[in-house]
């Protein structure tokens, strides 16, 4: 596989062979063929990992602003100068076409560039006194060195909101990307070490994930912790931030209600609905995943959507014209399978897909499933892939209601042409980003975060950068 990266760790500046290493395959989801090892970090190489990241954390504290935000530059200039080469071993190792394996870079180099200007822009404030002679500031200061965890669904993106936003803080970095698609992470690590960041300012490793969390977080230097990935997991690694206090930011699960009101061009907004459905075979935890449809335009809705499911390209992402491409690992094949079981068994009907494409792979076809309740599976566990349930529904309140009605809170979106509705709406909806008209909702300059069981803390724009920072009250007298 000569388009694949060489897989390696990255601690304190340098890129550490497999050796003699416990290795694990990295595979090709279209193919379901190994295509590298991937070396794991032993003990060893994670507490050199952390003390590398506590050796450098105060000079990269001390580099100005406009040095950390040159170095930043240079990285993402590098990431969008090897753009073509970065997809291709993306869509090796992860699947998705490779249109949006270009695309997720640029965005991932973008995301690099805002917290890069942002970290230009950490301003405190001065506080009035009431004591006359007694000057009082608020400053921000770095937290420490940190420690993220990144999930396999988008392998750059991902990894670079925590590391723009940890390195324009000040902060330093120990980052364990998912083993699945450890490809990008090298070559990002890689990118950053060639635009002149310091040693032990940025640290990549990989392994058993349960261990590798349990050490990282437990080292007393680390300060704080990132996460993105499943709620229990998330509710896990909070249990051991607790014993040392660390700041947490948590983006965890999501199960997005989509509420398509009578009023709106039907067929419209359903093509644009599913094309946003099956991106990236639907394994993004912002996705639209529960679609409620006023009932008077649901069988009109159901028909234009399923249509688009049916007409996807399914393949290897590397293929021409392809736009859906497998599931990362066999453990999704079986989620979905479970889910067009229990939904099959509740008198649901598949109006197209309902299982697996081809012979050779994960893949999964588009599917469509009408006639449910609000209880079945799929309406109630997050999804994760190319499985869409269209439920009709009567008015407002009782809609709110049922969107509203599950743990989660990432993101949730409404579709209407009333201006009263539009604003009830978007009031309504209990979650960290609402899409009102879109299903656009993610941006370098925005907050990315959920409530409830979907998490706390942002990544993107201001909050991202201020997730890293601790405040400062100083009062001279």
């Amino acid at each position: 596989m000569t388009d694949y990266s060489t897989l390696a760790l990255f601690i304190d500046g340098r890129f550490v062979s497999a050796d003699t290493r416990t290795t694990e395959p990295v595979f090709n989801p279209a193919t379901a063929r190994p295509i590298a090892d991937l070396p794991h970090a032993t003990d060893a190489d994670l507490d050199e990992a952390v003390a590398a990241a506590a050796r450098a954390f105060p000079a990269w504290a001390a580099t100005t602003a406009v040095e950390r935000s040159a170095i930043l530059r240079r990285a993402a200039a590098l990431i969008r100068e090897r753009i073509e080469a970065i997809a291709v071993v993306m869509t090796l190792e992860q699947g998705k076409p490779l249109a949006e394996s270009r695309g997720e870079i640029a965005y991932a180099a973008d995301v690099i560039d805002w917290y890069a200007e942002e970290g230009r822009r950490t301003y405190g404030r001065v506080v009035p006194s009431r004591v006359p002679g007694v000057v009082m500031t608020v400053t921000h200061e770095p937290v420490g060195p940190a420690a993220a965890f990144t999930p396999w669904n988008f392998p750059a993106l991902t990894p670079c909101r925590k590391i723009g936003g940890a390195l324009a803080a000040g902060c330093t970095l120990v980052l364990k990307a998912a083993e699945e698609v450890p490809g990008t992470a090298v070559e990002i690590a890689r990118a950053f070490a060639d635009a002149g960041l310091p040693a032990g300012v940025l640290n990549l490793v990989f392994g058993d994930p349960a261990t590798v969390s349990a050490r990282l977080i437990a080292a007393s230097e680390i300060r704080k912790v990132s996460f993105t990935g499943s709620t229990a997991i998330g509710k896990s690694l909070m249990r051991l931030c607790a014993d040392d206090l660390k700041r947490t930011t948590m983006e965890l699960g999501g199960h997005g209600p989509v509420i398509v009101f009578d009023d709106v061009d039907v067929e419209a907004v359903a093509e644009t609905a599913a094309i946003a459905k099956y991106r990236n075979a639907g394994q993004v935890c912002i996705s639209p995943t529960r679609f409620f449809v006023q009932a008077a335009v649901h069988d009109r809705f159901a028909a234009r959507f399923t249509e688009v499911a049916r007409s996807l390209k399914v393949g290897d992402g590397l293929g021409a014209g392809v736009q859906m491409g497998p599931l990362a690992n066999p453990r999704r094949i079986a989620a979905m399978e479970a889910l067009v079981q229990d939904a099959r068994d509740r008198g649901g009907r598949i109006e197209t897909g309902g299982e697996r494409h081809g012979n050779e792979g994960w893949f999964y076809a588009p599917t469509v499933i009408t006639g449910l309740d609000d209880a079945a599976l799929v309406m109630c566990e997050e999804p994760f892939g190319p499985v869409a349930p269209i439920v009709p529904f009567d008015d407002f309140d009782e809609v709110v209601g049922r969107a509203n009605s599950l743990p989660y809170g990432l993101a949730a979106y409404a579709f209407s042409s009333s201006a009263r509705r539009v604003a009830d709406i978007g009031a309504a909806l209990k979650a960290g980003m609402v899409g009102i008209n879109t299903l656009a909702v993610s941006n370098p300059e925005t907050p990315f975060g959920g409530v409830r069981d979907s998490g706390h803390g942002s990544e993107g724009g201001a909050e991202g950068l201020l997730a890293y920072l601790d405040v400062k009250l100083t009062a001279s007298a």
